[in-house]
């Protein structure tokens, strides 16, 4: 008997989900290991997106597994606020190890959403402990997305996860997004054109007043937006920017961290080193919720200073820093670094790029992007179709044949785990070509 006869159905609220039309045909996962799942009629799927860009290491890695089971049988929780416990310091100077150099003071969260949060605080916190209380705007990018917090969903610029939202913070600009399709169509990696969007930031600043912009946050590869790759040279240029006027630079990093894209972080592949980044997803690869927030130490000086018993920092979590996630952060660092994962996902690179462009020339697709294990295939409308409406055939396609990829929008986006073989990617990628031809 399959379990969905008998599930309740009414109660869950599904998040980014059209909730009737799932629970008509519900798709339930009941198991996972490695690369695959297995559904509630017993068959097994292959993950072509790691969960949810977070099972870097694949599912239930048992080294994770046995560093949760064993926390949570010796101490549950530990009190966050004037206590701690020795794991989380022991991964804060882990973290520490993988991050541009300079950027060692953690705050842990618990999702990407905090993470993106706590940089936005901090960061004006920073400018107010310097006297420059003047300094509470942010300037994001089109298409990007820092979680659904009310901050983060202020700077996102993703239209839809902020219309029904009203105001929300007011003063955040947005930098036009870098994809254009004339230019840069079908690139592989970082495309040559488009070092000339950077420039817009000048061009915000002069009309805003820079006086009065506390920091830039972009993702460094475009994510959920449709993965969208930077320019070459565009980041470096953001940088000089916001040298310029005293701005800081965060990087959010919950999707590109942990090996995605073939380092520990974007930072490190681009060689841009920003002021903050935030991380969450393959931090725990997913076994548990947790979010970090990296500062480089003149911001943590800045506020953390003297010996007054006050408390400096007024925000934080009841579960920063949870034992249990603790753990499983240092097991899942344990992972990548024993198994060289974020040198295999590099490696497979050249493999993942090859499989996904092989699928030029297919019908209804405009544009095929990628970079480590990170990719996106962008459909055009049809005559009867739209992009949307064909996007979404060809995700369940791959589902009903056995294959997990994600539909976001007018794009499928893939995302395998860092262990992904050579032949899954081909399963993948053909499956995906089988799904655009059964379009009518």
């Amino acid at each position: 008997m399959k379990q969905i006869d008998n599930l309740n159905l009414d109660n869950y609220w599904i998040p980014f989900t059209a909730n009737n039309v799932f629970k008509q045909n519900p798709r339930l996962l009941v198991e996972a290991q490695g690369m695959y799942y297995k559904t509630d009629d017993d068959r097994e799927i292959l993950d072509g997106i790691a969960g949810l860009w977070c099972c870097n290491a694949g599912h239930c890695h048992p080294h994770i597994v046995k560093a949760v089971q064993e926390q949570i049988a010796t101490m549950d929780y530990a009190t966050a606020f004037n206590m701690s416990h020795p794991k989380a310091f022991q991964l804060a100077e882990k973290i520490s190890e993988l991050t541009p150099e300079g950027l060692d003071r953690i705050f842990f969260g618990n999702s990407g959403s905090e993470a993106v949060d706590t940089a936005l605080k901090v960061a004006i916190a920073y400018h107010v402990s310097k006297g420059e209380g003047q300094r509470t705007r942010f300037i994001s990018r089109q298409k990007g997305y820092h979680g659904v917090n009310v901050g983060g969903t202020s700077v996102g610029g993703l239209p839809a996860n902020r219309k029904a939202f009203g105001a929300l913070l007011s003063g955040t600009d947005h930098l036009t997004h870098t994809w254009n399709i004339n230019e840069m169509g079908f690139s592989k990696g970082q495309p040559t054109w488009g070092l000339n969007l950077a420039e817009e930031l000048e061009s915000i600043l002069s009309l805003q007043d820079a006086s009065t912009i506390a920091g830039v946050i972009l993702e460094p590869v475009v994510g959920s937006g449709g993965v969208i790759i930077p320019p070459k040279g565009y980041l470096e240029r953001i940088r000089e920017i916001c040298d310029e006027h005293n701005i800081l630079l965060i990087f959010d990093e919950v999707i590109t961290g942990f090996g995605r894209v073939g380092h520990a972080f974007a930072a490190e592949r681009f060689n841009v080193t920003p002021d903050i980044i935030t991380m969450a997803k393959g931090l725990t690869g997913a076994a548990i919720p947790m979010s970090a927030t990296a500062f480089k130490k003149e911001i943590y000086d800045e506020i953390v200073s003297g010996e007054s018993a006050a408390i400096e920092l007024f925000h934080g979590y009841t579960y920063s820093g949870h034992p249990v996630a603790a753990a499983a952060g240092l097991a899942a660092i344990e992972v990548y670094e024993n198994e060289n994962l974020f040198e295999r996902s590099l490696s497979m690179e050249g493999i993942f790029e090859e499989c996904l462009h092989s699928l030029k020339g297919e019908n209804h697709i405009i544009d095929i992007r990628n970079l480590g294990l990170m990719g996106a295939i962008h459909f055009g409308p049809s005559k009867n179709k739209t992009a949307i409406e064909i996007a979404s055939e060809v995700f369940k396609y791959c589902y009903e044949n056995d294959v997990l990829v994600r539909f976001s929008g007018e794009f499928i986006v893939l995302s395998p785990a860092l262990i992904v073989e050579e032949n899954q990617i081909k399963e993948i990628t053909e499956t995906i070509k089988k799904g655009i031809q059964s379009i009518a």
